[in-house]
């Protein structure tokens, strides 16, 4: 049973907090600070990692800059951590913290690297029309994602798929990974093997901008906008110069006879003529608006059918 150190934020750390407790002993969570959200910002909500590290009765530490908390440095350093295990944190780390333990930092990836290094991983994958992903484990280093591989699990990308349903799936990869290979690499039975370079993709972080819908594109990878953008920062398209958030669709091959953004009603369904077929959507939301079925939308849109968004 190992000494370990969780560094993580969001929920798709706590299936990796949770397997580890069950099988070792954590000395304590590094999570983000709580954020400010809310009119006028005065409501603080706790990150989920948080959250599960004070249920659990764990130890948990917020540092503003990681760097430069010292004394958190020197207080975990008593306590003779074994590892450091990482997953999302949002904070890099650098030394003295790479090498508070004699394991170093077991860093938790939702890629199969060198593929899409970066912040968004996940999103990209589904983007990019990747047909699987995966987790990589790696001994953190001071490169953005560039430590040597511990090991590596592939999972297939289901056609419906969303960033939202994806990661809750490699979340639960990632523990089993971890479970099945930590005591190995404590053990110095696996020798962490270095990247290939010359296969590096990235993954930068999204953008608001990135969610804006061409309609002159095909039908197939607007749809996978929709979903790699889901649940943030959304797909959107305008009408009548309001912004409409497309939360679900998918495509059909079928091109329709009218020019690329406009509405058409077909069966109980509201579809977009695209460059190629067209996008079927099933939910949306107008800005200041809950969100509602998109027929129930085109419904209450008096002159939307045979009109252009975008």
């Amino acid at each position: 049973m190992a000494r370990i150190i969780l560094l993580g934020t969001p929920e798709f750390a706590i299936p990796i907090f949770e397997r580890v407790a069950a099988e070792h002993t954590v000395l304590g969570v590094i999570t983000q600070p709580d954020q400010a959200v809310g009119r006028n910002r005065r409501q603080l909500v706790m990150p989920p990692a948080k959250q599960w590290a004070l249920a659990q009765g764990v130890n948990v530490y917020q540092p503003q800059r990681l760097r430069r908390a010292t004394a958190l440095l020197e207080s975990l350093r008593a306590q003779s951590p074994d590892v450091l295990v990482l997953a999302a944190y949002g904070q890099i780390l650098r030394e003295p913290w790479l090498t508070l333990a004699p394991y170093g930092c077991v860093g938790v990836h939702a890629s199969l690297l060198p593929a899409l290094r970066g912040a968004a991983p996940i999103a990209h994958a589904i983007l990019n029309g990747l047909r699987e992903t995966g987790i990589s484990l790696m001994r953190t280093d001071l490169g953005m994602d560039t430590g040597p591989v511990i090991a590596q699990k592939a999972l297939l990308i289901r056609g419906d798929d969303t960033t939202l349903t994806l990661t809750g799936r490699l979340a639960h990869l990632a523990a089993d990974l971890l479970s099945e290979v930590l005591p190995d690499y404590l053990a110095d039975r696996i020798q962490p093997q270095p990247q290939d370079d010359a296969l590096v993709t990235l993954a930068p972080p999204l953008t608001h901008a990135q969610g804006e819908i061409d309609w002159q594109r095909p039908a197939d990878e607007i749809d996978r906008q929709v979903r790699a953008l889901y649940p943030w920062p959304g797909a959107w398209t305008r009408y009548n110069g309001v912004v409409v958030k497309i939360h679900s669709a998918s495509y059909s091959e079928v091109t329709a006879d009218a020019v690329p953004g406009t509405v058409t009603l077909r069966a109980g369904a509201m579809l977009v003529a695209t460059g190629v077929g067209s996008l079927i959507l099933r939910s949306v939301q107008p800005a200041g608006k809950r969100v509602m079925s998109a027929i129930d939308y085109a419904n209450g849109q008096r002159g939307l059918v045979g009109n252009r968004l975008g």
